[in-house]
């Protein structure tokens, strides 16, 4: 995709939708209504995700004032192309050196007035800096969606029943492989000594006395934060399923134990006359009167559990650890190929959209096994 100048280009048209469904999402999480919300913290937590790319997009559209390209996945994920997100990332990293090499603002606007009246030309070099000094000031001040977002605890507790403190831990990861912004959580209990000694009380409970300043980036075990930071890094891959990713936490650290791992796939995301990943809906789309409500986001929520958890033993000539059975669920085909204990999928579509898939009757045939979530007015209808 390239620039161009008309407002109703395939760049503005695809910025505009994009920045439409985040803000429909954003409004569905915060919704006390939505499945999500019920959750608590992970409503939260995936609104955090939600405006990291939204951060990200407004980035993206900035570097285009000066760039000559942007690229997204048409025949995939409708996001953005991994090399973006590396380009972007980079560039936070780059932001106050390279800041530093361009004029101030005032500056610039001082030079530009001063070319045009000596030149009776505008001043495209200059503008160039402009823009591209504005990019790397949102760059800088804002949080994006970097290729991977490092963990943070965000909730303990203790459970009574095992003595141990648990964690609620959260990273993101945006998946070069199939071009997708992806969110994860996970509930684990910590059965290391010095930890259970710090954090829990006789009586089972969460030591009052030791002030716990959430969020608290990594994992709240010192000891072992950054191991788990290397961890994620290792094992946040859309190809590896739920089940592969729980299995490999329970078996890499002897004293975390995974009670509960959830992953949320956002995408894939349809606009009209730019995605090219399901013609049928791309026809249909493409018949929506204003451009802006011409698309279709979809996200998947996959959870798996621990079913039980394999006591330690320790003999003569060897010893295990305590080891979580997983739960997938088998009956249900889909979710014995994801490798999930259950799963939802989620549509998200403005009311326009929406209209035009009914009048087509593709609305059953499109929307079958998802829970569809119409967006109109600044509000969101669920279980249409």
């Amino acid at each position: 995709m390239t620039p161009q100048a008309s407002a109703t280009s395939p760049v503005d048209r695809y910025f505009a939708s994009i920045g439409a469904a985040l803000d429909g999402l954003d409004i569905f999480l915060r919704d006390d209504s939505s499945p999500l919300y019920k959750h608590g913290l992970v409503a939260q937590i995936v609104t955090e995700y939600v405006d990291r790319l939204a951060t990200s997009f407004n980035c993206w559209r900035h570097h285009l004032d000066y760039a000559k390209s942007f690229r997204i996945s048409r025949a995939e994920s409708g996001f953005p192309v991994f090399q973006n997100v590396l380009e972007l990332e980079n560039d936070r990293r780059t932001a106050k050196a390279r800041l530093g090499e361009i004029p101030a603002p005032a500056a610039l606007r001082e030079d530009m007035a001063d070319f045009i009246l000596r030149h009776k030309a505008f001043p495209k070099d200059l503008q160039r800096s402009m823009a591209e000094r504005l990019y790397l000031e949102n760059v800088q001040e804002g949080h994006v969606f970097s290729p991977l977002v490092l963990p943070e605890t965000v909730k303990v507790s203790v459970n009574p029943k095992t003595m141990r403190p648990y964690y609620l831990v959260h990273w993101g990861a945006f998946d070069g492989a199939s071009n997708l912004p992806l969110v994860y959580n996970v509930m684990v209990e910590d059965s290391s000594p010095d930890l259970v000694k710090l954090l829990v009380t006789k009586d089972g409970k969460l030591d009052p006395s030791v002030e716990i300043p959430l969020p608290v980036g990594g994992l709240l075990n010192p000891k072992l934060a950054r191991e788990f930071d290397a961890f994620v890094e290792r094992n946040s891959a859309y190809s590896l399923s739920p089940s592969t990713i729980a299995t490999n936490l329970d078996h890499d650290f002897e004293t975390l134990h995974p009670k509960q791992l959830r992953r949320i796939v956002l995408g894939p995301f349809y606009s009209a006359g730019i995605t090219e990943h399901n013609q049928r809906v791309n026809h249909i789309l493409e018949k929506v009167g204003n451009p802006a409500n011409a698309w279709l986001l979809t996200w998947t929520i996959q959870d798996i559990f621990s079913k039980s958890e394999k006591p330690a033993r320790n003999g003569l000539w060897s010893s295990e650890p305590a080891r979580e059975e997983f739960h997938i669920e088998t009956s249900d085909l889909e979710a014995a190929r994801m490798g999930v204990s259950a799963y939802e999928k989620h549509a998200l579509i403005p009311h326009e959209a929406y209209q035009a898939l009914y009048a087509a009757g593709e609305t059953q045939s499109v929307f079958e096994g998802y829970q569809t979530h119409i967006i109109s007015g600044g509000e969101v209808i669920s279980d249409v």
